[in-house]
């Protein structure tokens, strides 16, 4: 984890937030598109629902329980992923723009798309 000289802890500044629609531009996944689970923005890395399966094996924590294999999405680099329109079917890059009541809002640029509500 990157951090400064005093020992704080950076945070980056992400280009996808949770919720957003992406799709996997590089990696054993690439292609796949999912919504965004999870957002770390101090490693930089992203959990996208459906993309980077892993699994573990869990010892029985109880006597009497049995072990079980628990199957969860683990983190890829956010420089891995673009925002993904599902109405076109398209990967595009974001630009910024304000709409009518003045705030400032995130839109795809093949599009035209706002992504903000």
């Amino acid at each position: 984890m990157a951090q400064t000289k005093k020992g704080e802890k950076v945070r980056y500044k992400l280009h996808v937030k949770k919720g957003d629609t992406v799709q996997v531009i590089s990696g054993k996944d690439k292609g796949k598109v999912g919504e965004i689970l999870r957002a770390i923005p101090e490693e930089s890395q992203v959990v996208v629902q459906g993309v980077n399966i892993r699994t573990k094996h869990v010892k029985p924590q109880q006597e009497g329980e049995s072990g079980r294999i628990i199957t969860f999405e683990a983190p890829i680099h956010s420089s891995n992923v673009m925002h993904y329109s599902t109405k076109q079917n398209v990967a595009s890059r974001i630009c910024y723009t304000f709409n009518e009541a003045g705030k400032k809002v995130r839109k795809l640029k093949k599009t035209g798309e706002i992504i903000d509500k």
